[in-house]
């Protein structure tokens, strides 16, 4: 497991976490430096679905970035074993990976991003994702 420098920012508040998951350590750094650089996000590494599941029993997690083609569980079975796991139910999904299963990914409304990318453009479908993630739902507002 990897993540970058410190748990909150410069004003003291909490960075928001991503926990990344790809079996490919190539692709693992790459996103961890491009975090690093780009962003104020801290980045949480794991090596396949199994990792994953034990990482989160210990963090605050904000966004999942996972790899479709994982050994032992594919990304989309990881998606649903986070899913199912309490405070999580709501942590918006970005797959990734050379073969989408649309179909499945529709149905769960998690949003993709097909291998190979620009490291800028995953960057910036994290910030809207991050960005998406704080806007209140219209039928949670209310006008009484």
């Amino acid at each position: 497991m990897s993540e970058h420098n410190g748990h909150s920012g410069e004003n003291g508040l909490r960075l928001k976490t991503i926990l990344v998951v790809d079996d490919d350590a190539n692709i693992r750094e790459a996103i961890l430096q491009t975090l690093k650089m780009e962003t104020l996000y801290l980045a949480i590494l794991a090596a396949d679905g199994f990792e994953a599941l034990k990482i989160i029993k210990s963090l605050k997690l904000d966004l999942f970035v996972l790899d479709y083609q994982l050994p032992g569980m594919d990304g989309i079975e990881l998606y649903d074993h986070l899913h199912r796991t309490e405070g999580l139910e709501h942590v918006p999904a970005l797959l990734m990976s050379t073969y989408l299963p649309t179909e499945e990914l529709e149905k769960r409304g998690v949003s993709s991003i097909k291998k190979p990318f620009e490291l800028a453009d995953l960057v910036q479908t994290i910030q809207e994702l991050l960005a998406e993630q704080h806007k209140i739902p219209s039928h949670y507002i209310s006008f009484a």
